[in-house]
């Protein structure tokens, strides 16, 4: 992962209390029930946020705690990873996740329409799966910020606001451009002013790169890696 800016501190989190900002993700196209039954397992242990997985493999079978409550929340993804699929696809898509146990949608725009500067076109599109999956689901808008200018991430983020959205997201994490930088995420983070949720995720892969992303205004953090980057920090917080 690159960043084009250094940050200049660090949020103060022992491993814990960083999980709690994770995404535990699984969006490989060979992944297998297995494979996100482990997944789950694992984000139980680490005690992250919620698991994301692609919406073939929904429902999942969530542990409850002594409460009643679950373990950890679900997430998902909707045209996923191109953006290029017609609103009424991604918005029957969101909505079939929601009824198969999702909590969290996290969609694909149509980056080609940003690129075109066709901002509207992009708000329709976040409006549309928006009606399909209304409040209380978690609604995350991804931008895919390394291919656009700085100005389209702003159009977008602001396009996103508008459209009800309660996140804006970095990346898919496929896209050859890249994924998440500290730029990207401080912009985002500005543009949104806190009205938003911020996720930055694709290439965040070190304890240093996940105390960026949050040091540069990130709110949540989409990782595969979990694991590797909570060893990075001790139950006191050290790193």
């Amino acid at each position: 992962m690159t960043t084009d800016d250094t940050p200049t501190s660090h949020v103060p989190l022992d491993a814990v209390g960083l999980a709690r900002f994770v995404d535990h993700t699984l969006l490989k196209p060979e992944a297998t029930r297995a494979d996100v039954e482990a997944l789950v397992a694992e984000g139980v242990r680490l005690g992250v946020y919620s698991v994301c997985v692609s919406p073939s493999f929904l429902p999942l079978e969530i542990p409850v705690g002594l409460d009643g409550t679950p373990d950890l929340l679900v997430a998902t993804v909707c045209g996923f990873p191109s953006g290029k699929h017609h609103s009424e696809v991604k918005a029957a898509e969101a909505a079939r996740a929601v009824a198969d146990g999702a909590a969290e949608v996290d969609m694909v725009i149509d980056v080609g329409a940003a690129k075109e500067g066709r901002f509207a076109h992009v708000g329709q599109d976040i409006a549309a799966v928006r009606a399909a999956v209304p409040a209380p689901t978690v609604l995350k808008v991804i931008i895919e910020s390394a291919a656009l200018t700085d100005d389209e991430i702003v159009h977008v983020c602001e396009a996103a606001e508008a459209a009800g959205a309660d996140f804006v997201k970095t990346s898919t994490g496929f896209h050859p451009a890249g994924g998440a930088t500290v730029h990207a995420v401080r912009l985002m983070s500005r543009t949104v002013g806190g009205r938003l949720g911020v996720k930055a995720s694709g290439g965040i892969r070190t304890t240093a790169d996940a105390l960026a992303m949050l040091d540069a205004g990130a709110t949540r953090l989409g990782l595969s890696g979990t694991g590797a980057v909570l060893a990075g920090l001790t139950a006191e917080g050290d790193y």
